[in-house]
């Protein structure tokens, strides 16, 4: 605030960043009473943007800890009255969807601090949101984020364009950078996989000179990030586990055709466009490529997911291990949040509980009364369940009455499943956690997560946590042994 410079608080996700930013909100405020007659001007609001689903928790959060703020939830058909009223409020809070709507109105405002909340939201420079983010008026900006590279390094530049403009330079001369230090990661694992007696630090690249380094040391200032590991000491223990499926037979004839089917078609397709070998990317083939593997997914997840009428008598792997275990869960009178990407598949585990006529929760992105099902949730110690839409969900939501979690599509995106399994286990859970990514054995599911494993780089180096997505760095190699 001192140089007017911004800054991401990238705490991990459940150590209180709305907490953290409520009580500087509220000492500045102290200070504006303090300065009092001998102030320049008259004290200024502060917008937070937020995802849709947390801004009731920042308003109840608000309440309970700075109560002494006067806040303003700046929504609903009429909210364009309310624009007369930010003068006499502390903290606006307001959607991305609404700051992207109203951006003509809101930029003729000026606020003190604009927080950004669950800033990846604007990782996509050209995004609607993010243009709109960048023409906010205020003394001080914060982005705050327990991802803040979600998918890959470019993320950063987007998110750092927004705090402080032109720090990182171009966008395409940043790329170039980036691409840079991935070529130096590449050689120092393929150095460390070559000679794994010699220490990593002597591999090409490693040197903190490296355009990777330079990158790092740039960028610390400027980033305060903190994990569960260093400051929870006396949270309860979490086990994360791989739950392996094995598919029945009808299941896996209609897994086994559709790969055939993809396999064959994409093959075909990168022959007559030239792809070869280790390094090619996909290119114009990338469309394709996203459609087999959200076929293979639906398809490992429950056949029904593709159609229903052709499948209604294929049974599901996933599903009837999700319900056997959950038979322990609603036994044990504990509670669990069942998470997934696909609102179809939350649908038949609602038919699943329906049937078994046992109670629960639900979440997806058209929920409106989000508060009151969370609520419900959290205090009704006799709904077992929570289903989750990953998308609409996996952030911002605090739901520490759960003790479990079923993730029923893991993606290659580890920090997205992360995001999902810290809705429990964040300040305030007081008992242990356990979470199961649920993956159909010899599918496409499987071998995600082996390159998964084999591709990981970057985002540890740079901001201390996180993963890279590798959708966009697929080669052949890559894509034939996924369908494999």
């Amino acid at each position: 605030r001192r140089f007017g410079m911004g800054g991401i608080l990238a705490d991990d996700m459940g150590l209180g960043k709305t907490v953290q930013v409520l009580a500087m909100l509220q000492k500045a405020r102290l200070e504006d009473q303090a300065a009092g007659d001998h102030a320049d001007a008259a004290p200024r609001p502060s917008l937070i943007v937020a995802p849709r689903s947390v801004i009731f928790n920042w308003v109840d959060e608000a309440g309970k800890f700075t109560p002494e703020l006067k806040v303003l939830t700046y929504s609903g058909p009429e909210r364009k009255s309310l624009l007369r009223q930010f003068a006499d409020h502390d903290l606006i809070v307001t959607s991305y969807g609404l700051m992207r709507r109203d951006i003509d109105d809101l930029a003729e405002q000026k606020f003190r601090y604009v927080v950004l909340d669950e800033a990846q939201a604007i990782k996509n420079p050209g995004s609607q949101s993010a243009k709109a983010a960048r023409l906010l008026g205020s003394d001080h900006r914060l982005a705050l984020t327990g991802t803040p590279v979600e998918n890959h390094l470019g993320d950063l530049w987007s998110i750092f364009e927004f705090l402080n403009p032109g720090m990182l330079g171009g966008n395409a001369r940043f790329s170039d950078l980036v691409r840079t230090a991935a070529s130096d990661a590449a050689a120092i694992e393929e150095a460390a996989a070559s000679a794994p007696e010699k220490k990593t630090a002597d591999a090409p690249g490693a040197a903190a000179a490296s355009p990777l380094g330079q990158l790092a040391t740039a960028l610390k200032p400027f980033i305060l990030r903190r994990t569960k590991r260093e400051v929870l000491t006396d949270l309860p223990p979490k086990t994360e586990q791989t739950v392996i499926c094995e598919m029945e037979p009808k299941q896996r004839k209609v897994y086994d055709e559709l790969r055939a089917y993809y396999r064959g078609n994409l093959i075909d397709q990168l022959d007559s466009s030239g792809v070869s070998g280790k390094t090619n990317k996909l290119g114009k083939s990338a469309f394709m490529v996203l459609e087999a593997l959200l076929r293979l997914r639906q398809a490992a997840c429950h056949p029904q997911l593709i159609s229903r009428e052709d499948h209604a008598d294929v049974p599901s792997a996933k599903l009837d291990q999700l319900m056997d275990m959950l038979v322990d869960v609603v036994e044990g009178g504990q509670k669990a949040l069942i998470f997934s990407q696909f609102t179809s598949m939350l649908g038949l585990v609602k038919e699943r509980f329906d049937d078994l006529k046992l109670p629960y929760c639900y979440l997806d992105g058209q929920t409106r009364n989000r508060r009151q099902v969370v609520e419900r949730f959290q205090e009704d110690p006799d709904i077992p369940a929570f289903l989750i839409s990953l998308k609409a969900g996996g952030v911002g939501l605090n739901l520490t009455a759960a003790e479990y979690v079923f993730i029923l599509d893991p993606w290659w995106n580890p920090a997205v499943e992360a995001q999902a399994i810290d809705r429990t286990y964040r300040i305030g859970q007081d008992k242990p956690v356990f979470a199961y990514r649920m993956i159909c054995e010899d599918t496409v599911e499987q071998r995600i997560l082996e390159l998964q494993a084999r591709k990981r780089n970057l985002a540890e180096a740079v901001v201390g946590g996180g993963e890279s997505n590798i959708l966009q760095q697929l080669t052949r190699a890559d894509l034939e042994d996924l369908l494999a």
